[in-house]
């Protein structure tokens, strides 16, 4: 069965995906798989095999997850894969936490199938609600062991021993013994305790681990490796989607191992440029029959006409509600495919040893993507490694394999490794997008401003967040799946930006149609105290009511409350954000700088989404698959940002990385309509397409 997350979030579409590739087996392959033994196929029933989306249950032996080296080294191993969030620091702080040692003594192993523990992904701000609290325990449990070998070695009362400094110490002063010299590099046999003492975070802020070598480029990205005999490698693209190789004329080129299998062809040479200069000397026939949809009004119209039938939330009677309603709104809303863009493009290094492969590559499932190449390959997963260097940004955009695949494949013919790196073109052609949308929302609400009706259609762009907080006793809320032109899949926040953008627009028509304050009118609908509260703060914060071209929206996502004031200009015809102030509740605060970090970038990113990206294409094709035609934000775009972090202590901590985006749009929306009466309904938010008010 699928994930539950998978399940509530079904614009995940990536993950129920199709395998990219699957390669014919030869039978000197085949024979090696079997040996001379009996092969038997048979299904697991608690796990789902193949592209990893099964769940296993997670090891409970301490040493799957800790281990104390014999100099007093803290290692921790953890599935979870860091693509610049900043989750090695966070989670190397809740173990020092918990073991009582420095920050600076915890090494972690980060998404190594061959090391760590089982993992699903690093997506949906799991990390810091769900592996922060196991690592936690694993290092409580380890913590107290340490304490008992103590006792033992000594032959004291356990409760006169003192942990500070990665050392343990009697509480007479008379020995003290550091972690490595009690267990001398052993492991410790012990089963992570259920009911170990686990503290709570202590809100301090950490510095970055590894942060020198990031700023000066010594850090080594997927990129940067290389392995003895090392070859490059790069892969022939379709002229459009959909199409299919008929045809390949290969020259013959020192060197150069060129692959051809079904609708796979591609090159492993010397040199990047040779592979290069390789791959257009290859010469292609192709089967084209590109998609007719192209983006603008025929999208969304071809939404809504491969619509499925939404199971979505009934509460009263819409039409009651309309009835009484003093007020009656209807509009539309759309948000349009974007590009992930992320600093490193996709990239693997792939290494056959006899009939083991190792693949080194930026991925945010390590465990998924050795499932793609096990089932590309025909081959069991546990004569497969991937391992995850620290990689630069996904996004959410790092979920499948293929440019693993495609690697192993040009690595498996040319028999040396080869490493892929895909160019800027192919990341924005043949990575998959957020989806766009089309949404419909009918309300209607009393002159006293109370909103009575509220109904809610979103077609494409997903589920997440469809549902807010607002108090509304009468309302039908429906995502509708349907047919994308365009390959589609996981964003950050995925469709939370979109279902925020058109709820706290359309709340803020409401607001303005019944003449009330757009802050009185949210407060009047709300009665949450979270997120009360982190609207509160935002506009204490903001000096709500002062200036002119100032809007604000709120929402929750992911565990998290968020709300987002914004002040914007005009200028030549543009849309200029000033300022942002944004509140976010996540429940108790691990690093505080850390998350200020993470709402700005999330904010920093959100400006694109808003105001510029926008996937363009017709006949199956990208129009705009380079940073000089696709724009994204500037540092002479980003606003002056102030994070307003409302600690909770008393609450779980939540996860930072996603919903902290989805604010911006609508809150610069409603802050235009505020300058200029132009009421802006699609996102990116184009003044010069904007209809009358």
């Amino acid at each position: 069965m699928p994930d539950e997350r998978e399940r509530i979030e079904p614009e995940r579409y990536e993950l129920a995906a199709a395998p990219a590739y699957r390669f014919s087996v030869d039978r000197r392959d085949f024979l090696g798989l079997l040996g001379g033994g009996l092969l038997v196929v048979f299904s697991a029933g608690g796990q789902e095999s193949g592209r990893g989306r099964g769940r296993e249950s997670l090891p409970q032996d301490l040493n799957a997850w800790l281990h104390v080296g014999e100099h007093g080294s803290v290692t921790i191993y953890t599935g979870k894969t860091e693509v610049g969030q900043n989750i090695r620091t966070s989670l190397s702080q809740a173990a020092a936490e918990e073991l009582h040692c420095p920050s600076g003594a915890v090494k972690l192993v980060m998404a190594d199938t061959a090391l760590t523990p089982f993992d699903m992904g690093t997506f949906g701000s799991r990390t810091t609600p769900t592996m922060a609290p196991q690592i936690r325990r694993a290092a409580a449990t380890a913590r107290e062991a340490l304490l008992d070998l103590a006792a033992e070695k000594w032959n004291v009362d356990r409760a006169k021993l003192a942990i500070a400094d990665g050392r343990i110490t009697r509480a007479d002063g008379a020995e003290s013994i550091g972690f490595g010299e009690l267990t001398k590099g052993q492991k410790l046999t012990k089963t992570i305790a259920r009911d170990v003492a686990v503290a709570r975070p202590l809100c301090q802020s950490a510095p970055k681990v590894a942060a020198r070598d990031i700023v000066t480029g010594q850090h080594k990205y997927t990129p940067d490796l290389t392995r003895p005999g090392m070859l490059h490698g790069r892969v022939l693209r379709p002229p459009a989607f959909g199409a299919t190789l008929l045809t390949l004329d290969a020259p013959t080129l020192p060197g150069v191992t060129v692959v051809h299998e079904k609708n796979f062809a591609g090159v492993a040479a010397p040199d990047a440029r040779s592979a290069a200069d390789a791959l257009r000397q290859l010469k292609a026939e192709w089967n084209r029959q590109p998609s007719a949809v192209t983006s603008g009004a025929d999208l969304y119209d071809s939404f809504k006409k491969t619509a499925e039938k939404g199971e979505g939330d009934v509460r009263g009677s819409v039409a009651d509600g309309m009835a009484s309603a003093g007020v009656k709104l209807l509009a539309t809303y759309t948000v349009a495919y974007i590009a992930h863009a992320p600093l490193e493009p996709r990239a693997a290094l792939a290494e056959w040893d006899g009939g083991k492969l190792t693949v080194w590559t930026g991925t945010q499932r390590p465990f998924g993507v050795r499932g793609e190449l096990a089932e590309a390959f025909g081959i069991p997963e546990d004569r497969i490694r991937v391992i995850v260097p620290d990689t630069g940004s996904g996004y959410g955009g790092k979920h499948s394999g293929e440019c693993a695949v495609e690697a192993a494949r040009l690595a498996k013919a040319a028999g040396k490794p080869v490493k892929l790196v895909w160019t800027r073109e192919e990341e924005f052609t043949w990575a998959y997008f957020r989806p766009a949308g089309v949404i419909e929302v009918s309300s209607g609400a009393g002159l006293d401003g109370a909103i009575t009706a509220w109904e809610f259609h979103n077609y494409n762009s997903g589920g997440s967040a469809i549902q807010g907080l607002y108090d509304i006793p009468n309302r039908r809320i429906a995502f509708h799946q349907t047919q994308s032109p365009l390959r589609q899949g996981s964003y950050r926040g995925l469709a939370a930006t979109a279902n925020h953008f058109a709820r706290e627009v359309h709340i803020d028509e409401l607001a303005h149609a019944v003449k009330m304050d757009p802050l009185e009118f949210r407060m009047k609908n709300l009665k949450d105290p979270r997120l009360r509260a982190v609207l509160q703060a935002a506009v204490d914060r903001f000096g709500w009511g002062k200036g002119k071209g100032i809007g604000m929206s709120c929402g929750f996502e992911k565990g998290g409350y968020i709300a987002t004031c914004a002040q914007v200009a005009v200028e030549d015809s543009r849309i200029r954000i000033l300022r942002v102030v944004e509140a976010f509740e996540c429940g108790a605060v691990v690093n505080p700088n850390h998350l200020k970090n993470q709402i700005e970038g999330a904010i920093s990113m959100a400006v694109g989404g808003a105001l510029f990206e926008q996937i363009q294409f017709r006949g199956g094709q990208i129009l705009n698959p380079r940073f000089s035609l696709y724009r994204v934000p500037r540092f002479s775009d980003i606003p002056e940002i102030e994070a307003v972090l409302v600690d909770r202590p008393d609450l779980p901590s939540a996860g930072s990385g996603e919903t902290p985006i989805v604010g911006l749009a609508p809150a610069v929306s409603n802050a235009v309509f505020n300058l200029n009466g132009t009421r802006l309904r699609s996102m990116p938010l184009d003044l010069s397409a904007a209809p009358s008010a």
